[in-house]
């Protein structure tokens, strides 16, 4: 077969792996709209404060590297605009000579991510004004990053603007942090959020909340930032207000689009058109709560449903079964995690639930009284079958929340969690793990 991915990074190298390690014979030929492929954009804001030394080291492997050892067939700089599904060609451009090229497939893989929002503000286009989602956005940033520019103005309260901003802190940059709504990182219930914003001034971040950004100011270069409640002057601005799928040139295929305007799949990562896929950011994800089509773009998510796609394009039949919506940072000196739903997605559910919230530590009580954790759990009225969780405090954050989502996948309710077996050393844990404190509060 002829395959064609459009996309190298997670969701299309992954694939790419896949079809090259569990079959034989085919051209697999990938076309990336950017130089690099297969690497970690999470990494990227650490590469501010240098936790990451170099953008290199957020590569998994190059286009080279795919080319010579593995005879995939990666074309950078190549974007394709246009996907003919009756004839089964993709037609785009070369970026560097500016040639326009045809490929044939027999399937078809779509991998194409999602980009950065960045609204129609008047002044945009200013030096200084950045998005983050790719390995060369990081590097215009850091060359941007000089001792002039003391200040820095992040729109958007989420994780990409949390992560970004303690990286700028720890490089002694100010920093001010613009939010529409009524407190940041709002994919968390009100009472955690506000842990999180305590933790953010406490660091020295200015908040700015309730202001709706109008646009910019300044000659060549940004000098302010206007919302609808004042002007903000500053050096430079990120502008983190979220991401949307690139499935655009897809308008006109047939082929059919679900939420956020993601490429609609089903288990096996087929979209509405035969023989062609989709899988990453651009693509739906099936949410096992909520039980429908979701759009939740991670890396977890995207490595997972490239690895199904390529399996299923060479005719290994694989299902992703779905996510659960988990996911973690780190935040100065907290660590944020949640998985499931919070209690505004179970209001928008229709699902009748209840909670449960307590203040426990990490270790033993009398081994760690300065490590606090406050966890919160979400579970059915009548079934008490977990719904949700949201952790905050400092070390084994990471642990519970991994515990918890486990459950979640597996629809454990309050007394199962009770039952479990978890390991206990003082240094590691109480008696009753605080997963189980909370459940037992339930009777």
């Amino acid at each position: 077969m002829d395959i064609v991915i459009i996309g190298g990074d997670a969701a299309g190298m992954s694939a790419a792996m896949q079809i090259v390690r569990n079959s034989e014979g085919h051209t697999i030929t990938v076309f990336e709209h950017g130089e690099v492929t297969s690497y970690g954009q999470c990494g990227l804001p650490y590469v501010i404060s240098g936790d990451v030394e170099s953008t290199d080291d957020l590569i998994a492997r190059s286009p080279e590297t795919f080319r010579e050892k593995y005879g995939i067939d990666v074309r950078t700089k190549h974007e394709v605009t246009q996907v003919d599904c009756d004839h089964k060609r993709v037609h785009g451009k070369n970026l560097e000579t500016g040639e326009e090229f045809e490929q044939k497939y027999d399937r078809l893989l779509i991998a194409t991510g999602a980009a950065p929002i960045l609204p129609p503000w008047e002044g945009r286009d200013l030096e200084g004004i950045f998005t983050l989602k790719t390995i060369p956005d990081i590097e215009a940033i850091m060359e941007d990053l000089t001792e002039d520019v003391k200040h820095v103005t992040i729109i958007g309260g989420g994780y990409i603007g949390l992560e970004v901003a303690e990286n700028l802190i720890k490089i002694g940059k100010k920093v001010k942090m613009i939010d529409r709504g009524d407190r940041i990182a709002k994919i968390f219930d009100p009472e955690m959020s506000d842990k999180i914003q305590k933790e953010a001034e406490r660091q020295g971040i200015e908040l700015c909340l309730h202001e709706s950004v109008e646009g910019f100011k300044g000659t060549s270069r940004v000098e302010a930032v206007v919302t609808d409640q004042a002007e903000h002057q500053t050096d430079a601005v990120l502008a983190a207000v979220g991401v949307t799928p690139n499935t655009f040139f897809l308008n006109g295929t047939g082929i059919a689009k679900g939420v956020a305007d993601a490429i609609q799949v089903n288990a096996f990562m087929e979209t509405s058109i035969l023989d062609i896929y989709a899988a990453g950011d651009c693509a739906t994800q099936f949410h096992r709560i909520k039980q429908r089509a979701d759009h939740i773009p991670l890396g977890t998510h995207a490595n997972k449903q490239g690895r199904v796609a390529g399996l299923n394009i060479v005719n290994k039949r694989k299902v992703f079964n779905g996510i659960v919506g988990t996911s973690i940072i780190k935040f100065f000196d907290l660590t944020l995690a949640r998985t499931g739903l919070s209690e505004k997605e179970a209001k928008n559910e229709y699902i009748p639930y209840k909670t449960i919230t307590i203040d426990s530590t990490h270790a033993a009580g009398y081994y760690s009284k300065e490590d606090p954790m406050t966890l919160k759990l979400l579970y059915h009225e009548k079934s008490e079958k977990l719904l949700g969780a949201q952790i905050i405090g400092h070390r084994g954050v990471d642990k519970r929340i991994d515990v918890l989502a486990t459950a979640l996948y597996n629809e454990m309710d309050m007394e199962q969690l009770e039952e479990l077996d978890l390991s206990y050393s003082p240094p590691y844990n109480s008696v009753w793990d605080p997963i189980q404190q909370a459940a037992r509060r339930v009777k």
